[in-house]
């Protein structure tokens, strides 16, 4: 028998470890990609009683390809930089 443990990480809230022996590899893999599957702590591959750590092989396979950022957020990005260094200075 085959299954994945997911375990998920809420921080203060605690995490919680989903177990489905009814997931597929595809499954996790399209639940991450969508946003379903968040702050990821690891992800273990359980095969007949052997435990394998596959976070990194399943992030890897499940990564959204990074989109540049456009001008608004470039724009947006210097006036929060500009505000955090007026909030630093010496008076």
């Amino acid at each position: 028998m085959q299954y994945f443990v997911v375990m998920i990480d809420y921080g203060r809230r605690g995490r919680e470890a989903i177990v489905d022996p009814e997931i597929t590899r595809r499954e996790v893999i399209s639940r991450i990609a969508s946003g379903e599957y968040k702050n990821i702590s690891f992800i273990h591959e359980i095969d007949d009683g052997a435990v394998g750590d596959i976070t990194a092989e399943i992030l890897a396979e499940a990564a959204v390809p990074e989109l540049p950022m456009s001008s608004a957020e470039l724009q947006a990005s210097h006036f929060d930089h500009a505000r955090d260094l007026r909030k630093h200075e010496v008076v």
